[in-house]
């Protein structure tokens, strides 16, 4: 042990922790060895397998560091008192620091410099199928161009890691696992170039072995003879009973998982890898080495990365904590299509989180979207192809629709294809809750109810609640899984129905009208302004429903006014009668801050209400039914 030390400058060591000088080992720790190589120190070989130092080791021969049940040996104490002997010591004392120990068995650990089965990343492969590179390196970085990522930062995330890793390390020395099944010629070195043995007719027998019998195979006795048989010598070969890196096995997903098979893509690429972001360094990693090594190419057209499941609060889920989701028991509470509309709706390119008061707003939106559906079945009831109308005979209102089913046709099925549904959900909900439920059914209730059947304005209505069904049924399939298919059956009853073997319809592009879409943009804007003057007046008990009242809108805006006076603006707003004058307002007009040049006067609707549709008119009580409106009257 007499030998000098040399002093080496380390970028991996910082004054910041302990002294600044640090004991070096070059076969003990990755930046121990990187600083051998780079300064030629020698590696030595003196920890074995079990924790304890080689037998012809100066002093220390035989001594055990670390025994197999964790727990210190004597090697230690046998060196501090060798030190101390030889008066090489200074001082002596107990300090806590940190070590490495096992993930799972709590053990410290000993890091130790050993032969292993590399695969080189940057050496040519030589199999003719150089199109995307000549080295696995070559041909990940290019690949990893033509895949397409969801989200995009994980293209990034790879290409950063293939760009600076090393070589791959593809052996383990575990008791279970897949084999490398490889011979290696006793006495000789890696370098030489009969050390591994290379004998087509020893890799058939173990092929045929392992298709038959199973991984198992290489470990039964007399394995060694059997493989080798008249092809080579056993005396001369060491057989390897190191298994491969478990991330090759799970790589190797691609050579078997869809090709040769009848339902598999034709050239076996997947259409898309879906994981955790962690596997940007496992799956998503090793399947592209080991594709581009063996197929020159990427095994995958796409990847899709998610986060982690955290609960409400952003804490991670534990036992321990009691903040554990059990889906069963969601399933059990809420049914599988909350937790199925829970991820539509979140970010899933980052951490999400669930819990008790988010999966009741998730319950609350799909009550929302429920009554949507109840509401387009409930009206639906007997229609049939005689009563359909063709777009261009429809009204105003129902042309609206077209229009903004046209809309969202195109974005559902553009975020469908990048894998958006948050953007679907948003998109779907925002339309059924807004502009349907809270606007066209509202304001077409009266109509459906309470037309002439035949009558062209509730047919028209009855064509787009037929239109309506048959898309935001199969917009949101994929999502609400079963929902939709009790929503298809209890209007299309039948052991062959069903509304995943139905496609989404195809929607007209003539269905796009945007002058009529900026039109109904501006009534909209006014109609908002009514119905909160209507809510004031409703809060304040001075009517009980809208059809109460007979407002006076003040809109300034003469583009506006006429668009209003093109429509039935009372039937919009849900009044009995309503009028539109360009007046100014007076002071103590109904205004929001948002709807300039826009302001509501309050006035009581007159005459006597309907008791068929409930409207206030005055000719109610003056036709051949009793207590009806003109238009009841006709109809009954």
């Amino acid at each position: 042990w007499d030998f000098d030390v040399p002093l080496l400058n380390g970028d991996h060591v910082t004054a910041e922790a302990g002294t600044g000088f640090v004991h070096t080992a070059p076969s003990h720790g990755d930046d121990d060895y990187q600083i051998g190589l780079k300064h030629g120190l020698p590696m030595t070989y003196n920890v074995l397998e079990d924790g304890s130092f080689r037998e012809n080791l100066p002093f220390f021969g035989g001594a055990v560091i670390v025994k197999p049940n964790g727990k210190e040996g004597d090697a230690n104490r046998r060196i501090i008192d060798k030190l101390a002997e030889v008066g090489a010591l200074i001082a002596r004392g107990r300090l806590v620091h940190s070590y490495p120990h096992s993930w799972r068995s709590k053990a410290p650990l000993i890091f130790r410099n050993t032969p292993q089965w590399f695969a080189a990343i940057d050496r040519p492969v030589g199999d003719g199928q150089d199109e995307h590179g000549k080295t696995i390196r070559e041909r990940a970085l290019t690949e990893i161009e033509n895949v397409r990522w969801t989200p995009p930062s994980g293209r990034n995330r790879l290409h950063s890691m293939m760009v600076g890793r090393p070589d791959w390390v593809l052996s383990r020395q575990r008791a279970w696992g897949v084999p490398l099944t490889c011979f290696v010629r006793i006495g000789a070195k890696p370098e030489d170039p009969d050390f591994l043995l290379r004998n087509d007719a020893v890799n058939a027998r173990i092929l045929d072995a392992f298709e038959k019998e199973g991984a198992d195979s290489w470990y039964r006795p007399g394995a060694k003879e059997r493989f080798l048989g008249n092809d080579a010598n056993a005396d001369d070969y060491e057989q390897v009973f190191d298994i491969l890196d478990v991330w090759f096995d799970s790589g190797s997903t691609h050579a078997f998982a869809l090709r040769d098979r009848s339902d598999g893509t034709e050239d076996g690429i997947a259409d898309l890898y879906l994981e955790g972001t962690d596997q940007h360094r496992g799956w998503f990693h090793s399947s592209l080495l080991q594709s581009c090594g063996t197929r020159g190419r990427a095994p995958y057209r796409g990847v899709l990365t998610h986060g982690f499941t955290l609960d409400e609060r952003g804490n991670k889920m534990s036992k321990s904590l009691g903040n554990t989701i059990v889906p069963d028991e969601v399933d059990k509470q809420y049914g599988a299509d909350i937790l199925r509309l829970w991820v539509a709706q979140t970010d899933y390119t980052g951490d999400q989180r669930i819990g008790p008061e988010i999966l009741k707003g998730v319950a609350d939106s799909y009550r929302r979207l429920r009554n949507t559906m109840r509401f387009m079945l409930g009206n639906l009831a007997g229609f049939s192809e005689d009563e359909r109308v063709a777009p261009a005979d429809m009204p105003e209102l129902e042309a609206w629709i077209l229009h903004r089913m046209a809309e969202l046709d195109h974005k559902v099925r553009t975020r469908y294809a990048a894998y958006d549904f948050q953007g679907v959900f948003r998109a779907v909900f925002e339309f059924a809750t807004s502009d349907l439920s809270s606007f066209y059914f509202d304001i077409r209730k009266d109509t459906l109810y309470c037309d002439p059947s035949d009558g062209l304005t509730r047919r028209a209505a009855r064509t787009v609640l037929d239109l309506l069904f048959h898309r935001l049924t199969t917009w949101l399939a994929p999502i609400l899984v079963f929902t939709t298919e009790e929503v298809w059956l209890e209007r299309f009853p039948g052991d062959d129905s069903s509304v995943h073997l139905a496609d989404i319809p195809e929607t007209p592009k003539d269905w796009l009208n945007e002058p009529l879409a900026k039109k109904w943009a501006g009534i909209r804007h006014v109609r908002r302004v009514v119905t909160a003057a209507l809510e004031v007046q409703r809060r304040e008990k001075r009517i009980g429903a809208s059809l109460e009242a007979a407002p006076i809108v003040c809109v300034e805006d003469r583009g506006v006014r006429d668009a209003l006076k093109t429509v039935d603006f009372a039937d919009v707003c849900i009044t009995s009668s309503i009028s539109v004058t360009g007046d100014p307002a007076p002071a103590e007009a109904f205004r929001i801050p948002e709807a300039n040049g826009v302001a509501v006067l309050f006035e009581k609707a007159e005459g006597n209400k309907c008791e068929r549709c409930w409207k206030i008119l005055p000719d109610v009580g003056m036709h051949a039914h009793p207590g009806t409106c003109a238009r009841c009257n006709a109809v009954l």
